[in-house]
């Protein structure tokens, strides 16, 4: 008898330790995913980026290198970055590097030092506080050809202002030069062909109905909800640190998402940005394209981007203000096997901007927005491996004469780690 209570005990023991066993190994792979799905490779004391591995744009060809970062097994309150790249056609090396130090545990605060040489698109804007994204496809990368080199040293400091609130502030200096034939005339009759920028920017992201908890990461999104709101404003100085230039913007989005039953769900995404005089168009806006320059439809077959315009060609329009509205509505997966759920997305998205004095950009030929661009169309995603298809249509005042030249057909690309 008790040999059968000692026998039952040690059984009950090893039911125990293999729960255990299995629930930490249930973490460690919920971990590791999370590494993945933000980019990163994760090592004893470094976490690899898994963004500079290679990629591939108009103007370096093939893009490849290393990164990484410094996680907490390194340390929790000092972390150090970098990476190199080499771009294969243009023959240059490009690097960054730099380190943090964390001001305050409870606010996720830290002060961070920066000197990066890279390339940068011409027109687009980031904003400080967007969550690290990451896709294996970046499909808008592939084919962009406008690009300006800079040589950045910055100062930011990243602080929690409230759970609902994160911000994010830098001041930085750079020396820009197009690798394209640009000349930015100012009124008072200088002429630059690259320029010295002393910025300063500020942006504050809101999730006023997302839920947070604190954790050992620091305070992480438990429940994800909408509205969410961003605002940046940057400020460059002239006669400040080498300034040559003087003019600010203004940046905003929102993004409004409803989900509906069996994974069902309609978003709206409305971004708008504003800049003042003497903004060079390094600056400025390009509202997002995603087509390129190409003759017939299937010599422009790529991939389909998050949220670009399909239909609009690469360097077509830029613009010193502009707003953009895309609506999307996807259907519930279509439940055909226990493997392929195909779902339905319908799409539509409008862009209007202005340019003022669009005679002091020199060089380069392009519209502007004042008219307003209308595209719609449709995503039939994860058909196989993740992989789909996207059709988009150009309509509206900005309807080319040939019809062709209105369609865009693509690949989309979505898949989850989970």
């Amino acid at each position: 008898m008790i040999f059968f209570l000692f026998l039952n005990k040690c059984v009950s023991q090893t039911d125990s330790i293999s729960v255990k066993t299995s629930q930490q190994d249930s973490i460690k792979k919920a971990e590791f995913l999370r590494h993945i799905g933000n980019g990163y490779f994760p090592t004893k004391y470094i976490n690899i980026d898994l963004r500079y591995l290679i990629k591939y744009n108009q103007y370096e060809g093939f893009r490849t290198g290393l990164g990484g970062i410094t996680n907490k097994a390194f340390s929790d309150k000092f972390r150090l970055q970098g990476y190199t790249v080499y771009g294969f056609v243009d023959g240059n090396f490009k690097y960054s590097f730099g380190g943090g130090f964390r001001v305050s545990k409870k606010t996720n605060t830290w002060i961070n030092l920066t000197y990066t040489e890279d390339l940068q698109e011409t027109g687009s804007s980031n904003f400080l506080t967007d969550k690290r994204f990451f896709q294996f496809f970046e499909p808008r990368l592939i084919n962009i050809d406008l690009f300006h080199k800079h040589i950045s040293k910055t100062i930011s400091v990243e602080h929690q202002l409230h759970p609902k609130m994160i911000t994010e502030t830098q001041f930085g200096v750079s020396k820009i030069t197009p690798t394209y034939n640009y000349t930015f005339n100012l009124n008072s009759g200088e002429s630059f062909t690259n320029y010295n920028l002393t910025l300063f920017k500020t942006s504050m992201q809101w999730n006023p109905f997302s839920e947070f908890k604190n954790t050992d990461n620091g305070i992480s999104e438990t429940k994800v909800g909408y509205p969410k709101f961003t605002l940046q404003y940057t400020k460059s100085l002239a006669n400040v640190f080498s300034g040559d230039l003087n003019f600010s913007k203004v940046d905003f989005r929102a993004i409004q998402k409803f989900t509906h039953k069996k994974n069902a769900s309609t978003e709206f995404v409305l971004t708008t940005g504003m800049t003042s005089k003497n903004t060079p168009l390094t600056h400025m806006y390009h509202a997002y394209p995603n087509n390129v320059n190409k003759e017939t439809i299937w010599s422009r077959f790529s991939v389909a981007g998050t949220n670009s315009f399909e239909t609009m060609y690469f360097n077509e329009f830029f613009s010193d203000t502009f707003s953009t509205l895309q609506i999307k509505h996807a259907f519930s997966p279509f439940n055909i096997s226990p493997w392929f759920k195909p779902q339905l997305v319908l799409i539509s998205r409008f862009a209007i901007g202005t340019m003022k004095d669009s005679f002091r950009h020199n060089g380069i030929n392009f519209s502007t927005l004042d008219k307003g661009f209308t595209e719609s169309g449709l995503e039939l995603n994860k058909l196989f491996f993740g992989f789909g298809l996207s059709f988009a249509y150009r309509y509206g005042a900005y309807h080319l004469p040939n019809f062709e030249d209105n369609i865009a057909v693509k690949f989309t690309f979505n898949i989850s780690l989970d």
